[in-house]
C-alpha cells in the first residue's frame, strides 16, 4: 500500500488534525452534498472552516490509469488551484489533498478552505430579474477573457462551477470550482467562443456578454455573438437530445 499526503506550506502546523480528518472522514464533518459519485463535508480545523471532498473510487482499469499514468482528480484540484492562485484567479483555498494506492487508485479526498459566497451563476440562469443580472454578466465575461488570457482552459465552465461574491456594490469577485478539468494553453478566437457553451446561455444572456468580450478581444460585436450562440446552441441541442433519448429508453 502507497499513501500520498501533501498539505499546503500555510497549513502545515495543521498536519496532524487534516490527516486524521481524511482516515475518519465517515464520522467527523457535516454533510454538504452526499452523492453517488462524489461526497463533499464540512468541518472546523483550529477555528478555520474546511471542505473536503471524497472522490468516488474508480474502476480497475482507471485507478491503474491514475496510480501510473495520469494525475488523480485530487492531485489535479489541489495544484490546479495553486496555479489558479499564482495566475491571479480565485478558487477557494487549496489545503491538502491525501490518495491510498493498493494495486490502483483506492480512496483521494481534496480538502479546501471554506468559502462563503453570495451566489453562483446558476441563479443567473433561471432568474432573470436577478439584481444586477447584466452587470454581473458583463463581469462574467471580462473574468472569462482573463482566464483565456491567462492560457487557462477550464473545461467545466458551467453554471454551477463558478461562485460569486459581491466585494462591494456592483463589483463582483468570480470563483471557480471543481478543477480537475484544466488545461493550461493557448486559446484561439474560435476556442475561446466554445469554452462559453457550457454556461448555458440564453440570448439576453448573450447579448450582455458578447459585446464585452468582443471590446476586450478586438473583434466584431457581430462575429462574437454569432460565434457564441453558435456553440451555446449546438451544445444545448446535444444535451437536450440525450436527454429525450434517455427518456424514450426508459420508457419502453
Amino acid at each position: 500500500m502507497k499513501e500520498t499526503f501533501i498539505v499546503h506550506t500555510d497549513f502545515l502546523a495543521d498536519s496532524d488534525a487534516l490527516f486524521h480528518w481524511v482516515k475518519h472522514f465517515e464520522t467527523e464533518g457535516e454533510y454538504v452534498v452526499k452523492g453517488d459519485r462524489n461526497t463533499i463535508k464540512k468541518h472546523r480545523i483550529e477555528g478555520v472552516f474546511l471542505n473536503g471532498k471524497k472522490f468516488k473510487t474508480p474502476n480497475f482499469f482507471q485507478s491503474l490509469v491514475y496510480q501510473f499514468l495520469r494525475k488523480s482528480k485530487a492531485c489535479r484540484s489541489f495544484e490546479y488551484a495553486s496555479k489558479l492562485i499564482e495566475s491571479g484567479i480565485n478558487t477557494p483555498f487549496p489545503v491538502a489533498y491525501y490518495e491510498r494506492f493498493s494495486f490502483g487508485l483506492k480512496e483521494s479526498y481534496y480538502i479546501s478552505q471554506q468559502l462563503d459566497y453570495d451566489f453562483d451563476f446558476r441563479v443567473l440562469n433561471h432568474n432573470p430579474l436577478w439584481p444586477n443580472r447584466k452587470k454581473i454578466l458583463e463581469q462574467m465575461a471580462t473574468f472569462t477573457y482573463q482566464l483565456h488570457e491567462r492560457n487557462i482552459h477550464f473545461m467545466d465552465h458551467s453554471p454551477g462551477n463558478t461562485l460569486i461574491i459581491e466585494k462591494e456594490k456592483g463589483v463582483f469577485d468570480f470563483y471557480l470550482i471543481d478543477l480537475n478539468r484544466i488545461r493550461f494553453e493557448p486559446l484561439n478566437f474560435r476556442q475561446r467562443m466554445k469554452n462559453f457553451r457550457r454556461l448555458w446561455l440564453s440570448k439576453t444572456m448573450i447579448n450582455s456578454m458578447a459585446p464585452v468580450y468582443a471590446k476586450l478581444y478586438g473583434k466584431s460585436e457581430a462575429e462574437t455573438h454569432q460565434l457564441m450562440t453558435y456553440y451555446s446552441r449546438k451544445f444545448q441541442r446535444k444535451v437536450n437530445a440525450k436527454k429525450m433519448w434517455k427518456r424514450r429508453r426508459f420508457k419502453f
